[in-house]
């Protein structure tokens, strides 16, 4: 336990009390008792106020400060704009930049920031007004549809979320899982069926009414067709306008991002989590 005793512009030290070590209890009606003879003898701004008496209790076990470190980026899957690719390739220093003319998303812009460009979270390293620069790593180019971008190609834009944004669409990492291609378009009234086939290894987390990013957009799942390898989605007219799936044209690449939260339940039940519980019931 520790005392603190404190009076406006008036220090009191331990000589105003006796030289033997006091019980709590004493000390307290000490402090209490105590009214001081001779206030000339300390160098004052104030006149004395009320003095008061805070009585702590030190904790043995502190709380440790947590490790945990916050994410750095974490998009919606809801395109802000459609940026224009005004150039693309390899840099002196052996990188591949990719240049992008934009607004929006320029908006409060700083170096280092995390922009996803067709679904791919990438991070700015030059921007001006007008444009941005964010570098591809070989996996990037290897895991994603980006290598196919050319000069005037449209490509989806969004900025990472932050505590205030409205989460409109679901939680996109904009870690790209692989790619699928497109094998139908069709049109129904003013809306677009799609259709993509996508490999079994991505298949098996995606299931009918459940999310998926597709090029970075944030879609709603209507069938999978297991035997075809396919799964198909509908994109309403405003959606058509905003993005840049219904430009793309049969057997073209789009960038599939998984939900995240079938991988996870993947991992648990692998892991035998649930198993354990079963044993301890």
């Amino acid at each position: 336990m520790a005392l603190s005793f404190s009076r406006t512009s008036l220090s009191i030290t331990q000589k105003c009390f006796p030289s033997k070590t006091p019980t709590t209890k004493s000390t307290i009606l000490n402090l209490l008792s105590y009214k001081p003879h001779n206030l000339n003898k300390f160098s004052t701004i104030s006149k004395p106020n009320s003095f008061s008496l805070t009585i702590t209790k030190l904790s043995k076990n502190p709380k440790p400060k947590s490790h945990l470190q916050p994410v750095r980026s974490l998009f919606t899957g809801i395109v802000e704009e459609m940026g224009t690719v005004q150039s693309l390739g390899d840099t002196k220093d052996g990188g591949f930049d990719l240049k992008i003319e934009a607004k929006t998303v320029l908006e409060g812009v700083h170096l280092g920031d995390s922009i996803a460009v067709n679904g791919t979270c990438l991070t700015v390293t030059d921007f001006t007004n007008e444009d941005f620069t964010v570098g591809l790593s070989p996996e990037t180019l290897r895991k994603t549809s980006l290598i196919e971008l050319k000069t005037g190609s449209l490509v989806n834009l969004e900025r990472a979320v932050q505590p205030d944004t409205r989460m409109g669409g679901h939680f996109v990492q904009g870690h790209v899982d692989g790619t699928g291609v497109i094998v139908e378009k069709e049109p129904e009234g003013d809306s677009l069926w799609i259709k993509v086939k996508a490999d079994k290894g991505l298949l098996k987390y995606i299931v009918p009414k459940g999310f998926i990013a597709v090029d970075g957009t944030s879609l709603t799942v209507v069938d999978v067709m297991e035997e075809e390898e396919c799964f198909n989605f509908m994109l309403v007219a405003y959606t058509q306008q905003k993005v840049v799936i219904p430009l793309k044209e049969v057997s073209q690449k789009v960038n599939l991002e998984v939900d995240i939260l079938g991988k996870y339940v993947e991992r648990l039940l692998s892991s035998g989590f649930v198993d354990s519980f079963k044993g301890s019931s």
